[in-house]
């Protein structure tokens, strides 16, 4: 995706899908998007669990898909 592509936003992990998907609620968006891990969370094995506070990047074209970029520390 193109930086202008996409919108930051934070939102809380709702639910563990496997295989690095997950749903999050965005709250500034008020929908669940459903989410995949980012490269460098995958290759540093960053766990993210229900409930954490998470980056996401929302697509402009389709927002109930994006990418979680962060994970907030608690």
């Amino acid at each position: 995706m193109p930086k202008d592509d996409y919108m930051q936003c934070v939102g809380i992990v709702k639910e563990s899908r496997g295989n690095g998907n997950f749903l999050v609620w965005v709250d500034e968006l008020k929908i669940d998007v459903s989410c995949t891990l980012s490269g460098k969370i995958r290759k540093n094995s960053i766990k993210i669990l229900d409930g954490d506070k998470v980056s996401v990047d929302v697509s402009t074209y389709e927002t109930s898909k994006g990418r979680i970029t962060y994970r907030f520390k608690n």
